[in-house]
């Protein structure tokens, strides 16, 4: 399966501000603002991070929006030349997957709720219960029946959450894709953990999105809520919302902090900050390379309210 899987999705043509020019903050800001970044997240409590297509771009993976995403080509009249891309299978995590893993290993990060379907997250062997992805996982099917979620080997044959032609290992129901096409609804799961964490976050890190897709867009908005209801941060409520993009964001007027440049470069300054020594992938640890297809991926599974994604006006 190419990585370009926007061609497999279904016709929609509201997809929102697409190629606005890059931006590369100078030296002096950057390393100022890093400073910043990495005391709040010395100070966090509950500390969420928001990922976007951005933060996989460095793996050989477009996005969807830049100066040459695969929605910006479009609206030129082009397409990706898909001869150059590669497979999902043949990416592997970057520098900021790996990052964000180990600051959570760290106590750090608290969780992360992400929009890609790339599977990179899960290649670099995350905890199940740190992630919330609200858009599916190439490498993850599900039972209609019993919910239950399950690694494959292989990134998935279909997507639009159709049927593979599986079966549940737990119950034998039909197993399908996690993919979701336009309009189709966010996994109840998913979405509902992720609020829940959103509501405890005290440090909001958007990474590599340019926040125009609800209701994912939507969840780091909810520090603010708290921040309005306090006259002032202190060191016990700190509640900030930092944007870490190329492009400039629809909720930048919102953000405490905003750093315009490569993701994998803020990250590996902020780890400096921190003193974090991060370790390279390892495919032995990838649970895609395990050589079995359709191992469980457990997590006690809850399941609430109904959304719907849909570009953000």
């Amino acid at each position: 399966m190419s990585v370009n899987y926007a061609s497999g999705l279904s016709e929609y043509k509201n997809k929102g501000t697409c190629g606005t020019k890059e931006l590369i903050d100078s030296d002096k800001k950057l390393a100022q603002n890093i400073k910043i970044l990495a005391e709040w997240i010395r100070k966090s409590k509950h500390c969420v991070i928001y990922c976007g297509a951005g933060i996989s771009t460095a793996a050989g993976i477009p996005d969807f929006r830049g100066p040459n995403g695969v929605w910006t080509l479009e609206k030129r009249g082009q397409k990706p030349d898909e001869s150059k891309m590669k497979s999902f299978d043949q990416c592997i995590p970057t520098f900021t997957h790996l990052a964000i893993i180990t600051m959570i290993n760290k106590g750090l990060v608290k969780h992360v709720v992400s929009q890609n379907i790339d599977g990179l997250f899960l290649k670099a062997n995350i905890d199940r219960e740190n992630l919330s992805e609200l858009h599916g996982n190439y490498f993850v099917d599900e039972c209609i029946d019993c919910h239950s979620r399950f690694i494959r080997h292989r990134p998935s044959p279909t997507m639009g959450c159709k049927f593979t032609g599986d079966k549940c290992a737990k119950c034998d129901g039909p197993i399908h894709d996690t993919i979701l096409d336009w309009e189709q609804e966010l996994p109840d799961n998913e979405f509902d953990r992720a609020q829940i964490e959103s509501e405890k976050c005290d440090l909001a890190i958007c990474l590599g999105t340019s926040l125009q897709i609800e209701p994912a867009n939507l969840l780091p908005l909810e520090v603010l809520k708290k921040s309005d209801n306090q006259h002032e941060n202190t060191d016990d409520h700190l509640n900030k919302l930092a944007i870490i993009n190329l492009q400039r964001t629809k909720f930048d007027r919102h953000a405490d902090l905003i750093i315009h440049h490569y993701v994998d470069k803020v990250m590996e300054l902020i780890c400096q900050h921190l003193m974090i020594q991060i370790s390279p992938y390892e495919s032995a640890l990838d649970p895609t390379k395990s050589g079995h297809d359709l191992i469980p991926w457990n997590r006690n599974d809850f399941r609430p309210t109904i959304k719907s994604r849909k570009e953000s006006l």
